[in-house]
């Protein structure tokens, strides 16, 4: 017993220990927006909203959250439409080459995304297609639509085809069946894939580095262009912007799926 005991609680310390070495650092960049002096340091001279002031007023960074919001949106709608499509295609139905197209469909989650992104480039160079904003987007929505096929496939298995074969044999269509009662029944997963798809798309930095024309740039681009130049305490504020956004969607999410599936329940 007291060598479980101990085991135990080498595991609880070292889970703790791996945590605080990933999160530490998030922490002190947060900590250090709020900063009322210029250079980032302990102890801390003050607290200021200084930095999120400056920030509002940044014109490029300002373009590059508007770049950002537009890429994560558009990326979210066509990465959960086909992802849903796809995803009834392959759990409601049998066809040939089914193995294939699912393989093809998950194969962007299991290749690294630096390979991904190399390879797609070097393929429209050899087409002689320019870098440009639609080949940014293609190239999130290829990367991203694995989890929304994902997640949507998850929630669509456990959905009985009794309800569907109901509204069927009630005189409904399969497009009226397939709006009134199997998007009601997986719209939780709907909504957890559009937003994993967005946050995603929002926090990409590698293959956005490849595949954007000159002259765009999304939110984490424009991080690693000013921490080239210099370390300017704007890049904390705007470290603790992305967090905050990157982390209240999920939440945000997750509280809307269990809602949603909590009145489901409720019917």
């Amino acid at each position: 017993m007291k060598e479980t005991g101990l085991g135990w609680s080498v595991i609880r310390l070292s889970t703790i220990a791996v945590y605080l070495f990933m999160f530490a650092p998030v922490a002190a960049v947060m900590l250090l927006s709020f900063n009322s002096s210029q250079f980032g340091s302990f102890p801390m001279e003050g607290l200021s909203l200084r930095w999120f002031v400056e920030l509002w007023h940044n014109d490029a960074i300002i373009r590059a959250f508007q770049t950002s919001l537009v890429l994560g949106a558009l990326t979210s709608v066509i990465s959960t439409t086909i992802g849903v499509l796809a995803s009834m295609a392959m759990v409601r139905y049998d066809f040939p080459g089914k193995r294939l197209v699912s393989t093809a469909l998950v194969a962007p989650i299991l290749v690294p995304e630096v390979v991904l992104a190399v390879a797609l480039l070097l393929f429209l160079q050899f087409l002689s297609v320019p870098k440009s904003f639609p080949l940014l987007l293609a190239g999130h929505v290829i990367f991203t639509l694995p989890f929304v096929v994902l997640v949507v496939q998850a929630r669509l298995v456990g959905i009985r085809r009794e309800y569907e074969d109901a509204a069927r044999s009630l005189g409904a269509n399969p497009l009226q069946t397939f709006r009134e009662v199997t998007l009601p029944l997986m719209l939780p997963a709907v909504l957890a894939g559009m937003l994993f798809s967005f946050t995603i798309s929002f926090d990409d930095i590698t293959g956005t580095l490849f595949w954007k024309p000159g002259g765009v740039e999304t939110v984490p681009t424009q991080i690693f262009a000013m921490l080239r130049n210099s370390i300017s305490p704007e890049i904390n504020a705007l470290g603790t912007v992305m967090v905050l956004i990157t982390v209240a969607l999920p939440l945000t999410g997750a509280a809307l799926a269990r809602r949603l599936a909590a009145r489901m329940r409720g019917r």
